[in-house]
Parts: structure tokens; C-alpha cells; sequence
């Protein structure tokens, strides 16, 4: 749903020029050097882009579901490591506050994870609970009014440099699977928590991740998301259901840059006394990779549509992370063809998004773990419409 088209359209060209005078001329420096220049994340504040889905009662832009699609679409044209630095607040490191916190926990740190003053991350993959998130072996033990969490997280972004964890650890050790799992708010500085330094990576260089250690840390049940302990999984999940959509529509951009340094490229390159772009290979790299960001783009927008109508698009979600994943993972690999030896060459455009958009396909749900989910919802439906009829 977009709420006003004139001033959507204002913020979409202001990030257009963020991302074309601010972020593209640093992509290279960033992917050397493996940091965002502090001024430029102060640019992100003023921006206003920490707090694009946070409710306008608590400081951000209250942007819908459709709205901050489009806003992912444009940031991501851009290496994805800016997105990725304000992205955990203006998602799924606020989500979880946004869908099931308290009043009292929204009042204290959705302000502060509006202006960006806070970093925010998302603390649930564990060494043995990645795609099985429900396996997580990080307890929380009850003494008296207090919480004793223990236990470790990996693959965390931002955890190198947040502010604010939020935490999924195991209240009910006798009750397994989703059941017995809760949500804590644990602030850095707290006694017993501390993070890894950033992790080496194959690409997103400038994005930190590394892994949460609790020994004995100990924060008090007002802590935990929404007050009430054991239903920390259902608000994973509602996070991540709209982590999903962003998530889809932060693999469109990438392949809208790629197809456009594609055409650039093949129309200036030169081989057999003409430009490649005149060769009917070249041009179905072409063709193919624009029909396929159009098609994720427009699966895309109609399911934050849907979503901001109220409909229940779990299912969408995982096709729009699904399809848009893999499409990126497509015309990056074509992009490199179409660039030939160059786009193997380190740190050109082709070759930097090959690696950027690959960890696309394995966080926020693997692509194998998304289509055992389409799977399952659409024969579960097929079954429940054939005994309806049945019954009828």
C-alpha cells in the first residue's frame, strides 16, 4: 500500500541520490577495507534510514510493507553492505519489537533504533540450529525475577557492533521443538555477554558478523520480548515472515544494477570488429536476466500489497525469498559471462556482486528449506480443498 505517491516518490529519488553520489563511488574502498566510513553512516542517520518501518509514534517513517519495498529495490542498487548496516534496525533487529514488545520496551529502545544512536541484531542461528531453528540449545534458566541465559550464536550481522540483542533462548528445557522458547532484549555492556570480532567473508565485505557468547548472564524477566516467556518462536517467525519480503526485494536491486552495467558493458566491448551486444548470446544474458528481475520485482510488490491489506502471505513470503534469491544468483552469474575475463578479476562490479548476492540463497532461510515449505502449504491446501469439496 502506498500512502501518498508524491512523497514516496520524493524519498525514492533521495535515496536514488544517496545511493548514486554517496555509496557508489565508495563500493570499492568498502570492499578493501571491510568498513563503512563512520561519516557516511551519520549521512544514513540524517537519512532518516534506521527507522524507515518503525512506527511514526516512536520516531521512524512508519513506512508500510509495499512502501519499504520499493525503498529496498533502490538501496540495494548499491552494494548491499549499506542496507545491511542500518537494515537490521529498519527490519528484523526492530520487528520483533514492533510486532510483540511491550509498551514499556517499545517506548525505551524503538526511539533509539530510529535515530540509529542503537544498533540492533537479530540473535537466533546457533551452531547446531541454522535452517532448524527450533533446535537452538541456549538456555535461559528462572532465578527469581531474573533470567539466566547461557549459550552461544553464530553468522550474526552486526553483532560486532550492536547495541541491542535480541536474544531466542529456551525457558522450558522439558518442552522441545518451537514450544519453550522465548525472546530477551539484552543490552551490550550486560555481564556475561560478548561478541566475537567480525568474521572473514566471501563477499558483503563492510557488513560485520561474528557470534554472541552468554556465560551466565543474567537480565530480568522484564526483559523478555512482550513479557510473556514461551512464545519467543512465534515472534521469530512473525519477524521473519516480513524479513522475507525485504529480503526478496534486496536481491531486485543488485540485478537491476547488473543488468545495467551488463548493457553498458556488452554495447562498449568489441569483438570481431563489432560490439558483443550485437551477438544473440550475449543478448538472451540480457533478455533472460531483465525478465527475471521484473517477474521477482512484481512477486515482490504484490505480496507486500497483500501483507498490508492483512492477508496471510507466509507462504508468498517464501516464494518471494525463494525466486528472488535465485534469480540474483542467476544474473550475477551471467554477468560475470557477459564481462568474460574481466568480470573474474577482483573487485569489479560483476565479480564484487557475484560474491555480495550469493548469501542470499543461505541466511533468512535456505532456498531447500523454502521449497519444502511452498511444498508443504500448497499440498495442505490441495488437501483441505479436496475434503471440502468432500464434505460439500
Amino acid at each position: 500500500m502506498i500512502r501518498d505517491s508524491a512523497r514516496q516518490q520524493a524519498l525514492l529519488a533521495e535515496l536514488r541520490r544517496f545511493v548514486l553520489e554517496t555509496c557508489i563511488p565508495l563500493e570499492a574502498q568498502i570492499d578493501q577495507t571491510d568498513v563503512i566510513p563512520e561519516p557516511v553512516v551519520e549521512q544514513m542517520r540524517r537519512l532518516g534510514l534506521f527507522g524507515h518501518s518503525i512506527p511514526e509514534a516512536y520516531g521512524g517513517a512508519g513506512l508500510t510493507t509495499e512502501e519499504l519495498a520499493q525503498v529496498n529495490i533502490e538501496v540495494s542498487q548499491a552494494a548491499t553492505v549499506f542496507r545491511a548496516r542500518f537494515g537490521g534496525n529498519t527490519g528484523i533487529a526492530a520487528e520483533s519489537l514492533v510486532a510483540d514488545g511491550t509498551e514499556a520496551q517499545r517506548q525505551r529502545y524503538l526511539p533509539q533504533l530510529a535515530s540509529g544512536k542503537v544498533t540492533g541484531c537479530f540473535a537466533l542461528t546457533e551452531p547446531e540450529a541454522g535452517s532448524d531453528a527450533t533446535a537452538l540449545q541456549t538456555t535461559a534458566r528462572q532465578d527469581g525475577d531474573h533470567y539466566v541465559l547461557n549459550g552461544s550464536k553464530c553468522f550474526i550481522t552486526n553483532a560486532p557492533i550492536a547495541d541491542l540483542f535480541t536474544v531466542f533462548a529456551r525457558t522450558d528445557p522439558g518442552t522441545p521443538g518451537a514450544h519453550g522458547i522465548s525472546a530477551f532484549l539484552v543490552e551490550r555492556g550486560t555481564p556475561g555477554l560478548s561478541t566475537s570480532e567480525p568474521e572473514r567473508k566471501m563477499g558483503q565485505h563492510g557488513s560485520p558478523v561474528g557470534d554472541v557468547y552468554l556465560k551466565d548472564c543474567r537480565v530480568p524477566a522484564s526483559a523478555i520480548v512482550g513479557g510473556k516467556p514461551n512464545v519467543g518462536f512465534k515472534t521469530a517467525m512473525k519477524a521473519l515472515n516480513k524479513q522475507r519480503i525485504n529480503l526478496a526485494g534486496l536481491c531486485v536491486g543488485p540485478a537491476i544494477r547488473l543488468v545495467d552495467e551488463m548493457v553498458r558493458y556488452a554495447a562498449q566491448r568489441r569483438q570481431f570488429g563489432q560490439p558483443i551486444a550485437d551477438y544473440q548470446l550475449v543478448q538472451q544474458m540480457i533478455a533472460d536476466s531483465n525478465t527475471e528481475l521484473h517477474a521477482a520485482r512484481a512477486l515482490v510488490l504484490e505480496t507486500a500489497r497483500k501483507r498490508d491489506a492483512g492477508e496471510d502471505v507466509t507462504m508468498e513470503a517464501s516464494m518471494c525469498k525463494l525466486f528472488a534469491s535465485e534469480m540474483a544468483g542467476r544474473v550475477a552469474d551471467r554477468a560475470v559471462q557477459v564481462f568474460g575475463g574481466s568480470g573474474y578479476m577482483a573487485r569489479t562490479v560483476a565479480e564484487r556482486f557475484y560474491r555480495d548476492v550469493r548469501l542470499f540463497r543461505l541466511y533468512e532461510g535456505t532456498t531447500q528449506i523454502h521449497q519444502l515449505n511452498i511444498a508443504r502449504r500448497t499440498l495442505e491446501a490441495r488437501g483441505a480443498a479436496l475434503e471440502a469439496a468432500g464434505a460439500g
